[in-house]
């Protein structure tokens, strides 16, 4: 049974590196956040956590992001994938910062492929690696 929330204000507490990306890799979907005529967007859409801490994800080729990737080139994105139970109101938040880039090699694809479904048809969507380089976190707790 959920325990409803108690009236008292929550507290935030800043998560660590290593935990905010463990808590990233236990959920199956996040927003991307990138620049589209220099303009935020935001897409939902799902992702993994590699053994390296880079985070994947699938897109569509002729979403906003995978338009600007081109082979070799990176641009600087934002990840933010959250678990927040509205009742309680705890929960946390993780926001990832750093570069895309489209992943090109074939055994890298495949593998991804294989381990990351994307939403939308398989055969128009790029796999993409954000590198994180800025990885921030807040747990909300009673």
């Amino acid at each position: 049974m959920c325990q409803e929330y108690d009236g008292y204000a929550r507290r935030t507490v800043e998560l660590a590196r290593d935990e905010a990306l463990g808590l990233l890799a236990s959920v199956p979907f996040g927003r991307i956040v990138f620049t589209s005529n220099a303009l935020p967007a935001i897409r939902p859409v799902n992702h993994l956590v590699d053994s390296e801490g880079f985070v994947v994800v699938r897109t569509r080729l002729l979403s906003g992001l995978a338009a600007l990737m081109r082979p070799g080139r990176s641009v600087v994105v934002a990840y933010e994938a959250d678990e927040i139970d509205p009742v309680r109101r705890i929960g946390w938040s993780v926001v990832v910062t750093g570069l895309a880039r489209t992943v090109t090699t074939p055994e890298r694809v495949a593998e991804y492929g294989r381990t990351l479904q994307p939403w939308v048809e398989p055969r128009t969507a790029a796999v993409i690696t954000i590198e994180p380089t800025i990885v921030s976190g807040l747990r909300l707790v009673a």
